[in-house]
């Protein structure tokens, strides 16, 4: 007779940083978790600004204090329209003193950020289980679903989180389909130092090909996510470093001095989709299996932080009145759903808005463009609001 599978409350999949995160928050309010993922890849050179409440969100899972020392602060965030069409948005400038802040929040290298949450998820010993295995299959039970692994191994879950990315298998698994496009863009992404200090400021140049964003990475050091069509990131990829420090130095006006090509390089493809429905069953999509957009803004981990968020609300929620009692893994989808729909919609059609807005030549788009911004500079409460909304706040 065969040994029946490991139960737990939830089975989270994936490694990455949402996976890492998820299984810690749900572990914190109680539920037994299985975290399923082989041990992450370390050449991941882009960073993360984590903006609003996410800083708090790391250190409420103790994480943080590992990454305070290599987080860079965010004072400021400057936009600045270097298309050359005719009619040019004025330069604007943001600054978190302005909302009573003393930063936006800090930008860190992935690397660190996945080493600090994993030994968060250590910390909680017995509460997370690790299963260092892809996920294979997906079956429903009258009570459970049943998750077979590529070790061989079955556990059972009463709630399962795909939190495995934009190829998601569970989101396959579970029958959700998505709605995905793409844009005749690709990012260059890499770590500059420079000469001259950033003064703790972001500056995104807005060009007709799309942002070319620099953004503070320590004392002297930025990272750069540059935008802009595929054979001109190309043809920056080929450059030796030294060509390539020149070229960044020109598009960004020498405004950080001499520049130095600090790490290798990684090229992306810029696409955007989103989950056509954020739960289905016992299964709920968190991060980049519910939702992906172009690196503008700063939104994608701080919405998957959120996703996360929420998540744990509603489970710390469902568990607490029935205590002892199984988690009722399909009212908790049904649940996160709802509470995620508009969230999600909002920041995966205002991000896709904004990079089209570039990309847009038409003379209508470019007066409206221009307008907002100059609403932005001159307009105290405009500017203010858009902070607000930026880290998170509606």
């Amino acid at each position: 007779m065969s040994e029946a599978p490991q139960h737990f409350d939830v089975a989270v999949v994936g490694g990455g940083p949402a996976g890492l995160a998820a299984a810690i928050a749900l572990a914190d309010v109680g539920a037994r978790v299985a975290l399923i993922a082989p041990r992450p890849a370390v050449d991941d050179w882009r960073t993360t600004a984590l903006l609003g409440g996410s800083v708090g969100f790391l250190d409420r899972q103790g994480a943080w204090a590992e990454l305070r020392s290599v987080a860079a602060p965010l004072r400021r965030m400057r936009l600045i329209d270097a298309s050359g069409r005719l009619f040019r948005a004025p330069d604007v400038t943001f600054d978190a003193r302005e909302i009573g802040r003393d930063e936006f929040g800090h930008n860190v290298a992935n690397g660190p950020l996945v080493a600090a949450l994993s030994d968060a998820v250590a910390a909680r010993g017995d509460g997370i289980v690790r299963f260092e295995a892809l996920f294979q299959t997906l079956g429903h039970e009258e009570r459970r679903d049943r998750l077979t692994l590529s070790s061989g191994e079955t556990i059972t879950a009463d709630l399962v989180v795909a939190a495995d990315g934009r190829n998601s298998a569970v989101r396959k698994a579970a029958g959700i389909e998505v709605k995905s496009w793409s844009y005749p863009q690709e990012a260059l992404v890499l770590a500059l130092t420079h000469s001259v200090p950033h003064h703790d400021t972001s500056v995104e140049f807005h060009t007709e090909a799309g942002p070319f964003t620099l953004v503070p990475h320590g004392p002297g050091r930025s990272s750069l996510v540059w935008m802009d069509r595929p054979e001109v990131i190309e043809r920056m990829a080929e450059l030796d470093d030294a060509a390539l420090a020149l070229e960044i130095e020109r598009r960004s006006n020498s405004a950080l001095g001499v520049v130095g090509i600090a790490t290798p390089r990684q090229r992306w493809p810029i696409s955007g989709f989103q989950a056509r429905r954020l739960s289905s069953g016992r299964v709920v999509l968190v991060g980049e299996a519910a939702h992906g957009f172009p690196p503008i803004g700063a939104q994608g981990f701080n919405l998957t932080l959120r996703d996360i968020a929420t998540l744990e609300d509603i489970v710390r929620d469902m568990t607490q009145p029935s205590a002892g009692k199984a988690l009722d893994g399909v009212m908790t989808a049904l649940r996160y759903g709802r509470a995620r729909r508009l969230d999600v919609a909002g920041r995966v059609t205002g991000v896709d808005l904004l990079n089209r807005s570039l990309l847009n030549g038409v003379l209508p788009m470019q007066v409206a463009r221009a307008a907002g911004l100059m609403l932005a500079r001159d307009v105290g409460p405009v500017r203010r609001l858009l902070m607000r909304a930026g880290l998170g706040g509606g």
